[in-house]
């Protein structure tokens, strides 16, 4: 007989980011990313105050996101949510979250980049109304040199 680890209910809660998340956070990037941030990256979105949300369910840390507001406009500097986590919903709401977010500060759009490469993430933001508006040639590291980002809005 296989026994299965019993699932956690799925009722996830995003809240406003700690330090003492920042560990928990940087496993979850280099755990999905191949050119994750540092602890110091996100240490130093923190202290300039950016809206940094960490989600969780029960008392694990599933994703995290940082949102730069500029006068007119937020920009979606990273989103993550752990493996484990992924294909559940929870990357759409933490999209929604910061869209939210972006309005409640009076942002008249919302601006990402994201790598050509990942089309699951672009479809997402596609699906939630973002439309491609430039693409930033060789922006990201890649394994084998660089890789372009597309850059997408949602007007709000």
């Amino acid at each position: 007989m296989n026994a299965t680890a019993p699932q956690l209910p799925l009722n996830p809660v995003i809240r406003e980011m700690r330090e003492s998340d920042l560990r928990h956070v940087v496993l979850i990037e280099r755990e999905i990313f191949l050119f994750p941030w540092s602890l110091e990256n996100f240490a130093d979105s923190l202290r300039a105050g950016y809206l940094c949300n960490a989600m969780e369910n029960g008392n694990i840390l599933t994703g995290y996101s940082i949102l730069m507001l500029g006068p007119d406009e937020a920009h979606i500097l990273t989103l993550g949510i752990g493996a484990q986590w992924q294909k559940k919903g929870l990357g759409e709401m933490m999209l929604n979250h910061l869209i939210q977010q972006s309005a409640g500060h009076n942002a008249q759009s919302v601006l990402l980049d994201v790598r050509e490469s990942n089309r699951g993430a672009a479809k997402l933001y596609k699906q939630l109304g973002f439309e491609q508006i430039a693409t930033r040639k060789d922006y990201y590291p890649a394994m084998c040199g660089r890789e372009d980002a597309l850059v997408m809005r949602l007007m709000l």
